[in-house]
């Protein structure tokens, strides 16, 4: 082998060599880049994951700060009951409210929420005693709700709306009761015959008659017997609520007649009791 071609032959090995040596610098160079944007990546979630650990601590500790001052005021320690969250000043007021109630009211009730409806069941029936019942005016208590039917010859004129100044008594008796408890709801309810009647500006149908009487009334106890009027809901039911059939002039003047619901709220009422 002469000069020249070991020359060439030592020329060709050191290229050879160096082609080799870029390949493995550029893979390794690539991997290296690979590692590190993975690298990057996993630092990132790190801190993200830190930052929302943190923050649930933080919820966690501040919760914890809250029952704990809670905790150190006793008239503030909440109580389960009956599902209602309440504080031990409104569970020692409601026990005082039973004091007043005869056990027997009581003997039925399996709950906190059951003995309220009792206290005020027994409450509605001794105050409502006042109103004298007669063949004008009948009560009917069901649990802690009190239906009072008055006959329309009681309030109104013959197929009038306005409210007529004999009616003023009863309405007055009834004012009292409302009054005599925050958390009591009233609906009015309006009732009328099936018998039509001559369309005026005002009525045009029962419908008409049964709403613009119960909205009378609700005015009347508004702003003659001082009832707050949001406790008050006036309603119109025709003559599709019946006491009997309309078939003669004695079981059409039944089926006039104006219906005050009294309905006791529970949930008002508990509220009430919790009111410093």
């Amino acid at each position: 082998m002469n000069m020249k071609n070991t020359a060439i032959i030592l020329v060709s090995a050191v290229v050879l060599s160096s082609c080799v040596s870029k390949k493995k610098y550029t893979a390794l160079a690539e991997d290296n880049g690979q590692l590190k944007s993975e690298l990057t990546k996993t630092i990132v979630e790190k801190e993200d994951l830190e930052a929302k650990f943190s923050a649930i601590e933080n919820r966690v500790a501040n919760y914890n700060a809250k029952i704990n001052e809670l905790t150190k005021n006793s008239n503030a320690q909440l109580v389960q009951t009956d599902g209602t969250v309440m504080s031990e000043d409104t569970k020692a007021k409601m026990r005082e409210t039973l004091k007043q109630v005869p056990p027997a009211y009581l003997m039925n009730a399996k709950t906190l929420k059951d003995s309220m409806n009792a206290a005020v069941s027994y409450n509605l029936t001794h105050t409502i005693e006042g109103i004298n019942e007669n063949d004008d005016i009948s009560i009917n208590i069901e649990e802690t709700v009190v239906m009072i039917s008055i006959s329309d010859k009681m309030l109104f004129n013959s197929g009038s709306y306005r409210v007529s100044a004999k009616a003023d008594k009863i309405l007055a008796q009834i004012a009292e009761v409302i009054k005599s408890e925050e958390s009591l709801d009233i609906m009015v309810e309006g009732h009328t015959d099936n018998q039509t009647f001559k369309n005026t500006a005002a009525i045009k149908d029962n419908w008409d008659l049964s709403v613009l009487r119960a909205t009378a009334v609700v005015k009347k106890l508004q702003h003659d017997f001082g009832v707050a009027p949001e406790q008050l809901i006036a309603a119109g039911r025709s003559f599709y609520k019946p006491l009997t059939d309309n078939a003669t002039s004695e079981n059409r003047a039944k089926n006039r007649r104006t219906r005050i619901v009294i309905l006791p709220n529970i949930d008002k009422f508990f509220a009430l009791m919790s009111k410093e």
